[in-house]
């Protein structure tokens, strides 16, 4: 009878996830909030913890970050990435991507990148390089830098669910794992991605539309693309506190003597650390870059912010709900499946990044079954970040649709089927080429 019982209360859970994914964006956390009431009214559960810390987290990460896109910040990141990338482009399938990765780590989202995309695409197309290569690439390594930035979303999830007892392993404890991980994966990936596709000259599509006079050929003169973002004092100086701050969260990580005590004499905590920090980092940034306030709310970075935001809320909640109720369960029989297999664990987080494209949805789903399982923090965060790169499996992002009609050559497809676009293969190419670094590093550190 418990057995049956466990059954169905999963069932509910799993409904509620795959309905948020056909609602998405907000849905999600709406459906996660209908499954925690039919858990606790209808199959008597005890209600669980909704995640608090992660959102306040997410929270000041937004308002500081929309507050930095407000006075021009996010727009001087980009014009410093273009020069980056411009500056190597014979090298493009492997300097795009890194440099997207490491812009997307400091500023915590991958919306840097959509302005990058027609750079990209035209860059390497004038030296002959297929845009789909570093397109592709460059797209799916901003997913995976998620799990390597301070200031991420996916990140606070994780942190509130590593950094207490009796884990103890915070930030700079994931970021050892996750950053050198990624790093290895992407350079990895490119030598793989950089042999996709047929070249260019070899290309009938691309050939044609040349033929035909609908593009130009490679190295065919006129001006590049540049990046059309409006770059201010105010937008550096806002860029640099911003950046500050992200170093501030990193020392105080590393350092736990420097941070201030708590109540009970000890350091203080790291998931206060970082919301106070970028509520400090907004502050400064109002009162040194006069950024006007009405215009946060209506930013790319709070809207999707606050999406995520509100999708954690209801999923979170729900797991946790279901978790809580059946932990000695989960760890008597999923334990023993995971350590064994321990890849089993990050095909989870894939697949759930593959149905609701949110990495901190899937943080919030299915690290704490991973915990629960007994899997050790070092070894766990190693997997996670390469499952990151599962929100790119199918041809659904924005990013990815804004990639495809950046490139005006045509290389970059969304495909007709769920398995033909120019983002699978590199997608699965990082997931493997990160996962293996990661876990090797977990498994050291564990």
């Amino acid at each position: 009878m418990e057995t049956v019982r466990f059954i169905i209360e999963l069932l509910v859970v799993l409904a509620a996830i795959v309905m948020g994914t056909r609602s998405s964006g907000v849905g999600l956390g709406l459906w996660g909030g209908a499954g925690v009431a039919v858990l606790v009214f209808i199959m008597g559960l005890p209600v669980g913890s909704p995640p608090v810390d992660a959102l306040l987290i997410v929270m000041a990460v937004i308002v500081a970050s929309a507050t930095m896109q407000v006075a021009g910040g996010i727009d001087w990141m980009v014009s410093i990435a273009a020069k980056l990338i411009a500056a190597n482009p014979k090298r493009i399938t492997f300097v795009a991507p890194l440099v997207s990765f490491l812009f997307a780590v400091g500023a915590g989202t991958s919306n840097i990148l959509y302005p990058l995309l027609p750079v990209i695409s035209d860059l390497s197309y004038r030296n002959g390089v297929r845009p789909s290569r570093p397109l592709s690439l460059s797209v799916v390594a901003t997913g995976v830098a998620l799990a390597c930035s301070p200031v991420s979303a996916a990140m606070a999830a994780m942190v509130t669910l590593t950094a207490v007892g009796p884990y103890n392993f915070e930030l700079i404890d994931i970021i050892k794992v996750t950053f050198p991980a990624a790093l290895i994966g992407i350079v990895a990936a490119a030598f793989v991605v950089n042999k996709l596709g047929k070249e260019i000259e070899n290309d009938p599509e691309i050939q044609a539309k040349i033929a035909a006079g609908v593009i130009s050929a490679p190295g065919a003169g006129g001006q590049a693309a540049e990046v059309q973002v409006s770059v201010t004092k105010e937008g550096r100086n806002a860029a640099i506190i911003f950046f500050v701050g992200v170093a501030a969260i990193v020392v105080f990580g590393l350092w736990k003597g420097i941070r201030p005590l708590d109540a009970a004499g000890n350091p203080m905590a790291m998931t206060p650390m970082i919301e106070v920090i970028m509520l400090l980092v907004g502050t400064l940034i109002l009162l040194i870059c006069k950024p006007k306030m009405s215009e946060v709310p209506s930013t790319t970075v709070f809207k999707a912010g606050m999406v995520s935001a509100i999708a954690l809320f209801g999923l979170a909640w729900l797991t946790d709900t279901f978790l809580s109720a059946h932990t000695d369960e989960i760890a008597s029989g999923v334990g023993a499946l995971v350590q064994q297999a321990p890849w089993i664990f990050a095909l989870g987080v894939f697949l759930v990044c593959v149905l609701t494209t949110s990495q901190s949805t899937a943080t919030r789903t299915v690290v704490p079954i991973g915990l629960a399982a007994g899997m050790a923090p070092a070894l766990l965060s190693g997997m996670w970040a390469g499952a990151f790169a599962g929100i790119y499996l199918l041809p659904t992002n924005g990013s990815q649709i804004a990639a495809a009609n950046f490139d005006t050559s045509g290389s970059t497809k969304l495909g007709t089927k769920l398995y033909d676009h120019s983002f699978f293969i590199p997608t699965l190419v990082l997931a493997v080429a990160t996962l293996i670094p990661g876990a090797i590093l977990g498994a050291i550190l564990s």
